[in-house]
């Protein structure tokens, strides 16, 4: 899930597209000069022997293999031309990043759970990974046949015909004709060898030679597809990769509010409680012989009572408001905002409520976010909006602060983030140089169960 992390603490500055210099050239007359273009072309000039070999390796392979299986060494040959498959599939990953510019991750790795020989070619032939790289195989000879012919026609037909004036003497002073040559029945024939018909072919040679990088471009998008889904991770190994992600972030979070909570208590209450047992053990003492200062004594002690409590009651609240479990994000959310240090508006549009797990993690969303407008954004007021769109529960706090958030900054924000992530959620701010801040939190719905 995409996810970006806040912090106010300094002004970063937007790294992407958007600062990119305007070109004065149009796309369509740079395209055939750019690196990018030039490389898809040798991906393609390269896909066919490469694809006969792979093609060949993996036909001969399986085939000996599967004829082999009523004898021992047929299992194994199965399992070594798989694991060839694989090898070719790193090589074919490798070029298509460094040609195609593809940001594509390595399949996982096999897990043999037995060890030896046998348990490598058990692992090699239950991977999935493993035959999608041979279904690659045979589907990529095919495909660069038609790509290898397309793309060297059209390129070679546009340089061709655009520098066709340069050598057009070539006909009349080797070929004993007078140009290229468009019709001939054998009594007459039609030349391309006038100054005008020169010139109408060099401009079609512009045109071809200007759509070529888009024909090749086009082609590349099959390819990109096929190396994408056939020699990239599966959507479940991904997932399952995603999954221990997010486990372990949740179980990190889990932990750091643990200690969190330990030095709350300890730092807090606790402190607060051993004075208190001191104070009423020293007022006990003083009890008969001066009761004056022990009464002195326990209306201190029952001051600090009271500020035990109050702290117990924000921990408890810290840990999961009360007013959250018993009347919803509307209530909560209007409770946290009160204590915010500019005024807050708040517009809860609810008609049920989600589950508690997604209505905390929300209501944790915002008290951090709000929290961030009172330390650091110099806001002088902000607004709260919870809403759903179909199965999605959608957070957006505004502050008209000095913005200028730090997206690659580390913040408290970077873990808020990891929780929103952690429940396939969404965190998004939008916060240029003198403000507004907008940030936008977008959590799955998961309605309470009755």
């Amino acid at each position: 899930m995409a996810m970006q992390g806040m912090g106010y603490g300094g002004y970063g500055e937007y790294e992407g597209y958007g600062d990119e210099r305007r070109h004065r050239v149009p796309a369509a007359l740079r395209t055939p000069f750019e690196g990018r273009s030039w490389r898809e072309f040798v991906y393609v000039l390269l896909s066919l022997p490469i694809a006969v070999v792979f093609f060949t390796y993996t036909v001969t392979m399986m085939s000996v293999g599967a004829g082999l299986l009523i004898t021992f060494l047929g299992v194994p040959l199965m399992a070594a031309a798989l694991a060839g498959c694989r090898g070719f599939g790193a090589l074919e990953r490798a070029r298509a990043r460094g040609l195609l510019g593809m940001e594509i991750a390595d399949p996982a790795p096999l897990r043999p759970r037995k060890r030896g020989l046998m348990g490598w070619v058990g692992a090699v032939l239950k991977d999935g990974a493993s035959w999608r790289h041979a279904l690659y195989s045979l589907l990529q000879l095919p495909w660069s046949v038609f790509t290898f012919g397309v793309a060297l026609t059209v390129w070679w037909t546009g340089l061709t015909m655009l520098t066709y004036p340069l050598w057009f003497w070539v006909f009349p002073m080797y070929a004993g004709q007078d140009g290229i040559q468009l019709y001939g029945d054998g009594r007459h024939g039609i030349y391309l060898d006038n100054p005008f018909e020169i010139t109408v072919t060099a401009l079609i040679g512009m045109l071809v030679t200007m759509t070529a990088p888009w024909i090749v471009r086009a082609l590349t998008m099959v390819d990109r597809l096929l190396v994408h889904g056939l020699l990239g991770p599966s959507r479940l190994a991904s997932r399952v990769v995603e999954l221990e992600s997010d486990r372990g972030v949740v179980v990190d979070t889990a932990a750091a509010d643990l200690r969190r909570i330990e030095r709350d208590l300890h730092d807090g209450a606790q402190a607060r409680l051993v004075n208190l047992a001191m104070g009423l053990g020293l007022a006990k003492e003083k009890l008969l012989e001066d009761p004056d200062a022990a009464a002195e004594m326990v209306s201190e002690a029952h001051g600090e009572v009271k500020m035990a409590l109050q702290e117990l009651r924000d921990l408890a609240r810290g840990i999961h408001p009360a007013v959250l479990t018993d009347r919803g994000l509307d209530a909560a959310l209007s409770s946290v905002a009160s204590r915010c240090t500019v005024p807050v508006e708040v517009d809860v549009d609810l008609l049920e409520r989600p589950a508690p797990a997604i209505e905390g993690i929300a209501y944790f969303t915002v008290s951090e976010l709000l929290q961030n407008i009172s330390k650091h954004s110099r806001a002088t007021m902000a607004s709260v909006d919870v809403w759903r769109v179909d199965n999605r529960l959608m957070l957006q706090v505004v502050d008209n602060g000095v913005g200028g958030a730090d997206v690659s900054g580390g913040s408290g924000l970077a873990g808020l983030a990891g929780r929103l992530d952690a429940v396939d959620g969404i965190l998004v701010v939008d916060s240029p140089a003198g403000g507004p801040t907008r940030v936008t939190a977008e959590l799955p719905w998961r309605a309470e169960r009755i």
